[in-house]
């Protein structure tokens, strides 16, 4: 156990997150997201919310505010402009650990070919659907 690091980041997903570099992107997806054949290194939190996850990590891992975009969920099908509650919570959460940012959207399958080129893939036990966040990640400045 080490102190202020939250519990649900075991070493696999730490190392990962320290390992990733300015611009590398992180996706946490839902229990029904087909990671296993996405391609990225795949991390798996069976059991664990994506937003438990998505706080958790926003704690350690800061995002990049060099582009307009760096925290992007996946549209609803056949309705992009509807936000499912899960949206509204992840953008809290975002909100919450960095408020200049925003969250986005983007088409499922531009989102699924995004995510082919990310550095890794957390997947939770996530139930509710479009429960998917891609993140980018920023630098810490030397003032922080």
């Amino acid at each position: 156990m080490l102190k202020n690091i939250p519990p649900i980041l075991g070493p696999d997903l730490l190392g990962i997150l320290r390992a990733m570099g300015h611009g590398d992107e992180i996706t946490i997806v839902d229990a029904n997201y087909p990671a296993d054949a996405a391609g990225p290194a795949l991390v798996r939190l069976d059991g664990i919310s994506a937003t438990d996850v998505l706080d958790a990590i926003l704690m350690l891992m800061p995002l990049d505010d060099f582009v307009d975009e760096a925290a992007i969920c996946m549209q609803v099908v056949g309705n992009a402009g509807k936000r499912e509650p899960i949206m509204d919570e992840f953008e809290k959460i975002i909100t919450r650990h960095e408020p200049k940012q925003a969250l986005t959207s983007m088409e499922r399958f531009a989102f699924y070919d995004r995510v082919k080129t990310g550095y890794a893939i957390i997947q939770t036990g996530e139930r509710r659907l479009y429960g998917n966040i891609l993140l980018k990640k920023g630098v810490i400045r030397p003032d922080a």
